[in-house]
């Protein structure tokens, strides 16, 4: 099992309703092992977990995800490229919409729905 660490934040620009980070995905992450041998590519779960991790950090929810809405993974994203990630606030729907782009491809996008209080403790 793989340690959740964030990519390599090149630079960021933030406000009360919107997020951007510049990162580097490093070719030496360990999220290209084994995901897939002859191309390498960044999982899914792992721009999921740096969206969540990021965009909950910043807007100061905690990190309990529970649904994920309107999930595209359009192109993939490849060791030593930066691609820029940017979140949109929702507060009253407790949503985070997010977009890893770069100028001329988007690479993935979502909209995740944060709860307020741990779902494995709410009654």
């Amino acid at each position: 099992m793989i340690k959740s660490q964030l990519p390599h934040i090149i630079s960021h620009s933030l406000n009360d309703t919107f997020a951007t980070w510049r990162l580097h995905i490093d070719e030496k992450s360990p999220y290209f092992n084994g995901h897939f041998n002859n191309q390498p590519i960044l999982p899914g779960v792992t721009q999921l977990d740096w969206a969540i991790r990021l965009g909950c950090e910043h807007f100061h929810y905690p990190t309990y995800a529970t649904t994920l809405e309107v999930l595209k993974f359009q192109h993939f994203i490849l060791p030593g490229v930066e691609v820029d990630l940017n979140i949109t606030l929702d507060a009253k729907k407790h949503k985070l919409s997010f977009v890893y782009s770069d100028q001329q491809t988007r690479f993935s996008s979502g909209r995740i729905i944060i709860s307020t209080q741990d779902p494995l403790t709410a009654s």
